[in-house]
């Protein structure tokens, strides 16, 4: 299997970025040129996306709200180049050839000649409505105006504009200058040529470009969120978050989720858990560890502690014995009894979630084909290459077993553990998740 897994794994990447073509009213669609691309937000992610976009060969301007925060993101990018040539992996000239084509502004006015601008600025609405306003009044006619967002509400960022059918997501993965995937995601209004003209630039940067729909996380974070979700329960339910990284580790990921949430900063889920607190349903199960640790200001590696120790600026880290108290704390709290969960009780959960899930996002039409969200998984969150994608998989255990696993669950989380319509309807009829990527996609 690990072979066909891996060879599908290619492939889906490669038919992912086909879809601009294949899709009903795209394939006559011509991208716009684009040369000149502002960045707005000189953050980790904006100093990432400046990076790859200059890598491309694209003129760069970075917008940011005053000089000392323009300083910081123009030191960013040039750490970047730094440490490429100290590796040897670029020469002086080379490096030198980039930063003549970067330029950084305070002021909106400095992108009236771009093509294409990213936005890349604190993950909130109202903030992020603010600069698009601003974006549609200074960009010219025909310009691009993308969102980097991860999760917020494309449609309504884009009604911030008089021109909707100019607006689009881009969503990159941090480091956006190493990590391969782009998420390029469609709203209402988005019009065949705007969305030609993501991918003409996601091509130009050598970037795996899916296509994804408008909703909580598109398709690689809603997946996540949900998974992780499955991990906390069990974390709950009596297996350490330790126990639970390992098991995700031997099924071949580089990181199990609670390294990945260290790495990241813990401070990024907690806002958008705090964002969707008025309309959780108080009847979901709701795991509240994570929040315990950020209010303790224990965010990962950028913090020193997270779920795990990183003393001295450690990049790996030390199981904490205080997180295992705090855990122990919240089952009590809870009224759970702990329960042991073996490595395979870990895996089967984990991998249920993350299929049940992707096979919502499928049946929702957020994503076009199963291939599409194994790209997604592959090239984003370090599913193994050597099981092809959680879809792949799930055609490869087969669905009988990932039903029969959903059921059999249920009872610890009704609400969390129902099966998609999707999976239900495909085992009825005795076919894979395979024989949807032979159908022609519809367009989202």
């Amino acid at each position: 299997m690990d072979e066909h897994a891996k060879e599908a794994a290619r492939t889906y990447a490669a038919e992912a970025a086909k879809i601009a073509g294949q899709a009903p009213g795209l394939g006559t669609s011509v991208a716009r040129p684009v040369d000149r691309v502002g960045v707005i937000g000189g953050g980790t992610m904006g100093a990432g996306i400046a990076v790859a976009l200059l890598d491309a060969g694209l003129q760069v301007i970075m917008v940011e709200r005053d000089q000392p925060s323009l300083d910081a993101g123009r030191q960013r990018v040039q750490n970047v180049y730094d440490r490429l040539r100290a590796k040897e992996r670029l020469t002086a000239a080379q490096v030198t050839e980039r930063m003549d084509a970067f330029q950084g502004a305070t002021d909106y006015a400095a992108l009236a000649q771009t093509d294409l601008a990213i936005e890349a600025v604190f993950e909130d609405m109202a903030v992020k409505k603010t600069v698009f306003e601003q974006l549609d009044a200074t960009l010219p006619a025909g310009a691009v105006l993308a969102t980097n967002t991860s999760y917020l509400d494309i449609d309504q960022i884009a009604q911030a504009t008089k021109r909707p059918q100019d607006v689009l997501g881009l969503h990159f993965f941090s480091p956006a200058n190493i990590m391969p995937l782009l998420e390029i995601v469609v709203a209402a209004q988005t019009s065949p040529e705007t969305l030609a003209t993501g991918f003409a630039l996601a091509q130009r940067m050598n970037k795996t470009a899916v296509r994804a729909g408008v909703c909580d996380g598109f398709i690689g974070n809603r997946i996540f969120a949900a998974y992780r979700l499955a991990a906390d329960m069990m974390m709950e339910d009596g297996a350490s978050p330790y126990e639970i990284d390992e098991a995700v580790r031997a099924l071949g990921y580089p990181m199990g989720p609670y390294q990945v949430a260290d790495l990241a900063g813990g401070d990024i889920g907690w806002a958008t858990r705090k964002r969707r607190a008025a309309t959780r349903d108080p009847l979901d199960r709701y795991v509240q560890i994570p929040d315990r640790l950020c209010e303790a200001g224990w965010f990962g590696q950028k913090t020193g502690r997270g779920f795990y120790l990183y003393p001295d600026g450690a990049r790996t880290g030390t199981p904490d014995p205080e997180v295992l108290a705090i855990v122990q704390a919240e089952r009590e709290r809870a009224g759970i009894t702990p329960r042991h969960f073996t490595k395979e009780d870990i895996q089967r959960r984990y991998m249920a979630a993350m299929i049940n899930e992707a096979a919502n996002v499928l049946h929702e039409g957020i994503a076009l084909r199963p291939s599409d969200v194994d790209a997604v998984a592959v090239a984003g969150y370090g599913f193994p290459k050597d099981l092809g994608g959680p879809l792949y998989y799930a055609d490869q255990v087969g669905l009988d077993r990932i039903l029969s696993d959903i059921r059999a669950f249920a009872p610890e989380a009704p609400r969390y553990w129902q099966a998609s319509p999707l999976i239900v309807d495909l085992f009825g009829r005795g076919e894979k998740m395979d024989s949807l990527n032979r159908k022609a996609p519809a367009s989202l």
